[in-house]
């Protein structure tokens, strides 16, 4: 990938996940997520031998995954800043390195889940194929990355601020992807069965001061390349905050933030798994089960 096609600052990224350890991690959205995983897992009937958890901050998603009677071992993959003491007691492996270049040789992987890392990514269709080739023929991977609504009240109201202190905004939310565009990269990528969902949570703050100091304990804070790189100034901070109060407070006083939480889940292929059927194979005229009659191509329906 050349220079100009990045969008993050994986380096920053890094920093500032160990500076959200040294605050105090917020962990309540990837608490939550994780619990979903596990949900989510437990309705699958089958085993997973050797499970990796790609990248996710903190131990949330490796203590989930301890708990499912389903997995064996548990490989906890991430960066330096990630590794810290974790009561995940099926974690036998710790591997450091980064989600865009995967240490894991083709077809050793049961499963690979990943929460809140992977829309950091600056080569996801890549990243995706990685997972894929590293997975065994009928491996399964499931993700939860932030989608493109999440935080459309920050992003608005500093928009309008910068606009009206500034003439002008800059990029301070990242660019999160839709479900529909990360149905179609698991395809890209090769997996079989693939499945996109979201789901929204509307968390409640009581101010922008306090969602922003929240987002700085989660390392969630500005990562992209394309920043401004001047200090903020503070009349445009002080115009944000009236802004998001004034179009996104509730009758308390408390300003609304939106979370959307875009789910993935493919399989890598196998014989086992249910294919399409070939054209022309159907044994059923469509026309008969919608009790229609069947038109040929190039011919027009008449008047009823």
């Amino acid at each position: 990938m050349t220079e100009d096609a990045l969008v993050f600052d994986r380096a920053l990224l890094r920093w500032r996940r160990r500076r959200a350890v040294a605050l105090g991690s917020a962990t309540f959205l990837l608490d939550r997520v994780a619990a979903d995983l596990a949900e989510r897992l437990s309705t699958v009937l089958r085993r997973f031998d050797i499970a990796v958890d790609l990248g996710t901050p903190g131990e949330a998603v490796r203590t989930a995954l301890s708990g499912l009677g389903s997995i064996g071992t548990i490989v906890a993959m991430g960066t330096i800043a990630d590794h810290g003491a974790t009561r995940a007691e099926k974690v036998e492996l710790r591997v450091i390195a980064d989600e865009e270049a995967l240490p894991f040789r083709d077809a050793s992987l049961d499963l690979a889940v990943s929460i809140l890392a992977l829309q950091f990514v600056n080569d996801l269709p890549g990243v995706l194929v990685q997972i894929r080739r590293a997975l065994k023929p009928d491996g399964l991977f499931i993700a939860a990355l932030v989608g493109g609504d999440t935080l459309t009240e920050l992003r608005q109201a500093f928009a309008a601020a910068e606009s009206d202190i500034e003439g002008g905004a800059s990029p301070r939310v990242a660019p999160f992807v839709d479900v529909r565009t990360l149905g179609d990269l698991l395809r890209r990528a090769g997996f079989a069965l693939p499945v996109t969902d979201s789901e929204r949570y509307i968390l409640r703050y009581d101010s922008a001061f306090a969602l922003m100091h929240e987002l700085r304990r989660m390392g969630a804070t500005n990562a992209l390349l394309a920043r401004r790189r001047t200090p903020l100034r503070r009349a445009t901070l002080m115009r944000m905050a009236e802004i998001y109060a004034r179009r996104f407070a509730d009758s308390d006083g408390r300003v609304r933030a939106t979370f959307e939480i875009v789910w993935l889940l493919g399989w890598a292929p196998h014989v086992s798994q249910q294919q399409p059927l070939k054209p022309g194979s159907a044994k059923a005229r469509l026309a008969d089960a919608l009790g229609t009659q069947e038109i040929s191509a190039g011919e027009k329906a008449g008047p009823t």
